[in-house]
């Protein structure tokens, strides 16, 4: 019995000694280290749960240069890594005197090692002590759309670490624009830790205490947007070789279902990898600017979009009868002289009328008596009620789209006139006139142009349009659904009846026919906004709604330097509608999507 048990722990003793070699390299152990273990980001999925952006593993080569064995093979080292003597020399001589760096403490060689290389550099990692590989995770889009929605991520600058309150580290990567910057806190994820033994010479010998102390990390929460991408790819489409935006929403909900900026670009060439540097400078020195998200950053004139307003806030307040006849006579004329064009049309013997040959003469005569209400030498207290209903139509402030970088666009008021008439006794209504017909110091983005579609096609209300509606965890669990509120405008439903009317009528034989659909009863205003830049063309503009009396969604479509509002902008918006209520274009349309496919707007811009 005392032979057997002599041979066991002799047995034990060979095994601890010689096999197993744990016990001697936690004896050679002398201190402790963290790793950080990066979490997977969230994904984004559009309305229907197709995944929009997903994560692909990328690795960054760490080393601790006093472990770094000087008789090492360079050689093989880099042409493993596809690197030069010169790149070699660089990332591993640092400026030691910098507080920065130092020979014990891990910094980084390398970044953005691609999968295929790793594979291939991690076989022979053995042979090059002090280099230790750490895996990140790097953006993929399986769609080439939505670049501007979905945004892209970044490494964290200097400011961003300091305010950060130990959340990031040099190195990390934050979200930088788009849905993955205004859900950073969501999509992030935590960090994990795990804690290893590090020899005299600081290299990891083993975990510590068998990883009890280790933390693993959590990965970020999943968005599901109110996004269509297949609307969304087929608005591009549309919108190739064109300057512009294009907003589409669900008028019930404020569900965003497309929201496009002209020119785009594939959201790939922006992932984080060794080529981005290069298609960063490409889109950033492109003349036609596509990094500009003309869809909530760009601000345009509405043009006769505004008509609509005008006539809602005049029937509101009692001063304007929607059977009311106003004679144009190709403009509105003022003492006998011409002040403000207008193309030729029947005369306009009411309010649908009027809205349906987008008159001027008409609209400027009742903006200029909703301001005059009180005496045409008090235009102030006009001016400040018809601003009132502007705040209440979501003008002249943001939205609250849940999405960085919105606008507020602009309403001129009393106190801009007064100081832009400061030396005049008073200031007049007449002046003002261009207002009436959606130019002078008018100001709308895209959005909120799409969102008064909305409201229009609601009959009085909207819902605080926005791209996401659900925070789900990994498991699919909703940790986070978005309320909006419903928000009324103040004017009543009896009104709408005439302006809704006068847009169908502007469809179906007026300035809007090129977006009429035969079974299809599409309810929409052209615009034509003036551009004072040069010999260039004006901007087409076209917002609508459909079905006429049960609306399913709402849309904006403004194209720079495209002219009339109904040559490009009435019917694209019109394809989209079609495409988003029948899934298809019916076959005697087919010519009409082919042209606006084709059509090549943007104009060539020298560089600066």
């Amino acid at each position: 019995m005392f032979v057997l048990a002599a041979v066991v722990l002799i047995g034990r003793a060979l095994f601890i000694q010689v096999i197993d070699d744990t016990y001697r390299r936690r004896a050679d152990a002398v201190s402790t280290g963290n790793r950080i273990l990066y979490p997977s980001r969230g994904g984004i999925f559009d309305r229907a749960g197709k995944l929009l952006v997903n994560n692909e593993p990328m690795y960054d080569l760490l080393v601790t240069y006093n472990q770094v064995d000087p008789e090492m093979d360079t050689a093989k080292f880099c042409q493993l890594l596809s690197i030069d003597k010169a790149y070699f020399k660089k990332s591993i001589n640092k400026d030691w005197r910098s507080p920065r760096f130092s020979k014990r403490v891990p910094f980084v060689f390398m970044t953005n090692i691609s999968p295929d290389v790793y594979t291939k550099f991690q076989e022979s990692l053995y042979e090059f002590p002090g280099f230790y590989v750490q895996q990140r995770n790097v953006r993929s889009y399986p769609f080439p759309n939505a670049a501007h929605v979905l945004g892209n991520i970044r490494e964290v600058n200097a400011k961003e670490v300091k305010d950060s309150s130990e959340v990031y580290n040099p190195g990390d990567y934050i979200g930088s624009s788009g849905l993955e910057r205004y859900n950073e806190y969501y999509l992030r994820g935590q960090k994990g830790v795990r804690r290893i033994l590090k020899n005299s010479m600081g290299r990891e010998v083993d975990s510590y205490q068998d990883g009890a102390l280790d933390i693993d990390p959590e990965s970020g929460l999943d968005l599901v947007t109110t996004l269509d991408i297949e609307l969304q790819a087929y608005a591009e489409d549309l919108m190739q070789n064109k300057a512009g935006s294009i907003v589409a929403l669900d008028p019930n909900t404020g569900e965003i279902l497309t929201m496009v900026s002209a020119p785009s670009f594939d959201p790939n060439v922006l992932s984080i990898g060794r080529t981005r540097g290069a298609a960063f400078d490409t889109l950033r020195l492109d003349p036609n600017k596509p990094f500009i998200n003309r869809a909530t950053s760009a601000q345009y004139p509405p043009g006769s979009l505004f008509k609509s307003v005008v006539a809602l806030v005049a029937m509101q307040e009692g001063l304007l009868n929607p059977n009311r006849t106003i004679t144009c006579n190709m403009g509105y004329h003022y003492n006998g002289q011409l002040l403000t064009g207008c193309h030729a049309h029947p005369t306009c013997t009411n309010v649908s009328a009027a809205i349906q040959h987008s008159c001027n003469a008409y609209f400027v005569t009742i903006y200029r008596e909703i301001l005059d209400q009180y005496g045409y030498l008090t235009p102030r207290k006009g001016l400040d009620e018809f601003n009132d209903y502007l705040d209440r139509f979501g003008l002249g402030k943001r939205l609250g789209l849940d999405f960085p970088g919105e606008k507020k666009g602009n309403y001129p008021t009393v106190e801009y006139f007064d100081k832009v008439y400061e030396n005049e006794i008073h200031w007049y209504s007449i002046w003002l006139r261009s207002m009436g017909i959606g130019q002078g110091e008018l100001l709308m983005t895209n959005i909120q142009m799409a969102n008064l579609a909305a409201i229009i096609a609601n009959r009085g209300h909207y819902y605080t349009p926005h791209l996401v509606n659900d925070i789900k965890d990994a498991e699919g669990n909703v940790v986070e659904k978005r309320n909006f509120e419903k928000i009324e405008v103040g004017i009543d439903d009896v009104h709408f009846g005439p302006v809704i009317d006068g847009m169908q009528k502007a469809v179906m034989g007026g300035t809007a026919v090129n977006a009429f659909i035969w079974d299809l009863p599409i309810c929409g205003k052209t615009g034509t906004a003036e551009n004072n830049q040069g010999s260039r063309k004006d901007h087409s503009i076209f917002f609508a709604f459909a079905p006429k009396d049960d609306p399913k969604i709402a849309i904006a479509v403004y194209i720079e330097n495209s002219g009339f509002g109904g040559t490009y902008a009435a019917p694209i918006a019109s394809l989209i509608i079609e495409k988003y209520i029948r899934g298809e274009i019916t076959p005697y349309r087919k010519w009409l999507e082919q042209r606006m496919l084709d059509a090549v707007l943007l104009e060539d811009i020298p560089k600066e």
